[in-house]
């Protein structure tokens, strides 16, 4: 991968073709993102516009053919690589993967509609036999039924929303490879929740669906933040403890089968900070990072 980062920083035309040709294909999508936003965040929008340009034509062209996460996820890409270029904070871009993510949710609503409806007939197949051993009230099941659409929605808007902070981690550890080896470790593991951040994410992901039906799609949404902060924290124990690369092993076992105690587990990092206060007790300073 470090080889391909090369390429595409050894000038205009390699980075372009990388970029377009990666967008025309659409099982590689998250590459023309990625390759779209080291540009962007070692050179400035002006230098990456006159490339990006051409990578929203094929894009623009899937969304015509009926697919429109391609375009949605460039774009998103390149807007949280610009806020990370201009704040250097992954807290303040993680923050604004929110705001894309109520944003892809306007979109698909507005252009997938027929998508999600279908799924959702689908998901209404499948509930009897899970009410049926679940034994749910059927006041829960009305309000269940009545917002499967937006919470589908949500599903969707938030799975391009991570990949777009994918993306933007790729792009990133490209960067720190080629110009700062090691950075990109020190400061992913650093990210952190700021307590208030932290409360107000908990509070879209647990209240929000009790304030009406079209307010559920805000829960998958303000999840994604939640999780890669939770694997931030998990990287930076395991770092400062020094244990074996089985414990992250362990650690994307625990994200596949325990998702939302991840999620949980960054909140109360956000309020009472374990990596600095085990950095406190080891006697150690502060693991500034630049990637």
């Amino acid at each position: 991968m470090r080889a391909l980062a090369e390429f595409i920083m050894r000038g205009r035309m390699q980075a372009t073709l990388v970029v377009v040709g990666s967008a025309a294909l659409p099982l590689l999508f998250w590459l023309s993102a990625a390759a779209g936003s080291l540009v962007l965040l070692r050179r400035g929008m002006n230098d990456a516009f006159g490339i990006l340009i051409w990578a929203l034509l094929p894009a623009v062209t899937w969304w015509v053919l009926g697919d429109p996460s391609i375009l949605l996820i460039m774009v998103g890409t390149l807007l949280l690589a610009q806020v990370l270029r201009a704040s250097g904070s992954w807290m303040r871009t993680l923050l604004a993967s929110v705001v894309l993510g109520v944003v892809f949710a306007l979109v698909l609503g507005a252009t997938s509609g027929e998508l999600i409806e279908a799924l959702a007939d689908a998901v209404r197949t499948a509930l009897p036999q899970f009410i049926e051993q679940a034994k749910v009230p059927a006041e829960q099941l009305a309000g269940l039924q009545d917002s499967l659409i937006p919470t589908l929605t949500g599903l969707l808007a938030s799975s391009l929303q991570a990949a777009c902070v994918l993306s933007l981690v790729l792009a990133r550890y490209w960067q720190a490879a080629l110009y700062n080896p090691g950075g990109f470790g020190r400061e992913f593991r650093s990210v952190r929740l700021h307590p208030a951040v932290a409360l107000a994410l908990l509070f879209g992901v647990l209240v929000t669906p009790a304030l009406g039906t079209q307010a559920a799609v805000l829960a998958p949404i303000c999840t994604v933040p939640l999780f890669f902060a939770g694997l931030a924290l998990g990287h930076g124990l395991i770092e400062m403890k020094r244990l074996s690369s089985f414990w992250l092993i362990g650690l994307y076992i625990a994200v596949l089968l325990l998702g939302n105690l991840i999620c949980l587990l960054a909140v109360v990092d956000g309020l009472f900070d374990f990596r600095g206060r085990l950095a406190r007790h080891n006697g150690a300073g502060p693991a500034n990072g630049e990637g």
